[in-house]
């Protein structure tokens, strides 16, 4: 099932199961993973984009072996808020991807998180070459931090 608000996917989550977050680029999916208590995202790899069954497979291996109680897509909107073609993009992948999981599936404003996640690497003197490689996961942990966070006001609120 897709939900449109943060809100909403949050209580439709299972207790004690942690989330993956998507950073779904053209030709790479970022992909990083909470703990159970939902506390802290970490970057776990970057998979390769080649045909939607092939990427689903390997995010249904990942929802499996890690337990995963939902998903996070990051929602690529324009700097205005408007959405563009990544962003229906993003949405036909997450309708593609409801059909084979039985989780919930969110989206979270993804603005700047590949720039966030780019600072971050320099900061840390990374080569330009490893930046490549890790970028789209580390993104992923930006998205899915931004979640866990909103998560933990959502959960004090209410």
């Amino acid at each position: 099932m897709i939900y449109e608000t943060i809100e909403e996917f949050v209580d439709a989550l299972p207790d004690f199961q942690a989330l993956a977050g998507l950073d779904l680029g053209t030709k790479t999916i970022g992909v990083a993973v909470s703990d159970s208590l939902l506390t802290a995202a970490t970057p776990l790899e970057t998979i390769k984009r080649k045909k939607f069954s092939t990427d689903a497979a390997r995010l249904q291996d990942i929802i499996a072996e890690r337990h995963l109680g939902g998903i996070v897509l990051g929602l690529p909107r324009n700097m205005d808020g408007s959405e563009g073609p990544r962003c229906q993009s993003t949405r036909a992948f997450a309708r593609n991807l409801a059909q084979l999981v039985d989780i919930p599936i969110g989206f979270w404003d993804e603005r700047l998180s590949t720039v966030a996640a780019e600072k971050a690497l320099l900061e840390a003197d990374t080569t330009r070459k490893r930046r490549a490689e890790v970028i789209d996961h580390v993104a992923a942990g930006y998205i899915l931090q931004g979640v866990l966070d909103r998560i933990r006001h959502i959960k004090a609120d209410g």
